[in-house]
């Protein structure tokens, strides 16, 4: 039986975890109010704690030990009551973080936990673009009689800042008119090439969001997500793109969403975990 974990790579030493000493710090937003395929995205937050055991604390990839900055994992009670209550409660706690100086990183959760974040940095930071990673465009105006479903979540987005956004594989033929062609890169354009990387970054500002829906990734390596669908990204080629963003752009924070565990298959949560450390392991590395 899996440990169930109370922080992030489960510290020894409290120091490590201990909010005053920490670079970054961890929100889990369990909110899964307005999926509308396979539920279950309130439990991933911790089903990537928990999967943050098996984890090595060496990135051998990198040759760098990122935990040693310190990781806070922060266990709030958000306002999950309507998706408007649950983003403003995101938009405050996120704000609480910013104003004493720590690096910002959400799991979640369903996508729409991503606009009060968005939100929030957008309010310091100026000239700020986001990066989505995701197999939908989420630019639907309302869905479900409600303008912050999780597949309107960029579409609020494109409010406050420019958004880039890297392998989409699934419109409707509402959001075309919200599409900024010269910023997406469509997953069967860009399959097997390397190219457009460049491209994508050159459409980011100098501040960037990133915001990873797990769907983004291919179902054969990453199958429990909310609505998995075929021909997604890869892992090299992905954490490459990623590599170079955190070289050549200020990152100011990131989220990983939509991770929907499966009780028997515990694959994607091992996945969501690696890569949220990768992650902070660029950030790391490259500020």
């Amino acid at each position: 039986m899996i440990k169930q974990m109370n922080n992030f790579l489960d510290f020894d030493d409290e120091s490590l975890y201990n909010l005053e000493t920490a670079k970054y710090v961890i929100l889990g937003v369990p909110y899964d109010g307005t999926s509308t395929f396979i539920k279950g995205a309130d439990k991933g937050p911790q089903a990537i704690l928990d999967a943050s055991d098996s984890l090595e604390l060496f990135d051998i990839q990198y040759n760098h030990e990122a935990w040693k900055s310190g990781i806070f994992t922060d266990h709030f009670n958000y306002n999950l009551s309507t998706p408007q209550d649950m983003i403003e409660s995101v938009y405050n706690r996120v704000n609480h973080f910013n104003k004493i100086g720590k690096r910002v990183i959400l799991t979640g959760g369903e996508h729409s936990i991503s606009l009060g974040a968005i939100r929030a940095m957008a309010d310091i930071h100026t000239n700020i673009s986001v990066l989505q990673i995701d197999a939908h465009a989420d630019l639907r105006d309302s869905y479900h009689n409600s303008p912050y479903n999780h597949a309107c979540v960029m579409r609020r987005a494109q409010e406050v800042a420019r958004v880039v956004q890297v392998g989409i594989r699934n419109v409707c033929s509402d959001e075309k008119k919200n599409i900024v062609p010269e910023n997406i890169f469509y997953a069967h354009n860009i399959h097997n090439q390397t190219s457009w990387m460049d491209e994508a970054i050159s459409r980011l500002t100098e501040n960037v969001y990133i915001t990873i829906d797990l769907d983004g990734f291919d179902p054969s390596i990453l199958p429990a997500t909310g609505t998995p669908l075929p021909g997604g990204l890869q892992w090299y080629p992905t954490l490459e793109f990623f590599n170079k963003v955190f070289t050549q752009r200020n990152v100011v924070a990131f989220d990983i969403v939509e991770l929907c565990p499966q009780i028997e298959n515990k694959i994607s949560d091992v996945f969501a975990a690696t890569l949220l450390y990768k992650m902070i392991t660029l950030w790391d590395l490259n500020k």
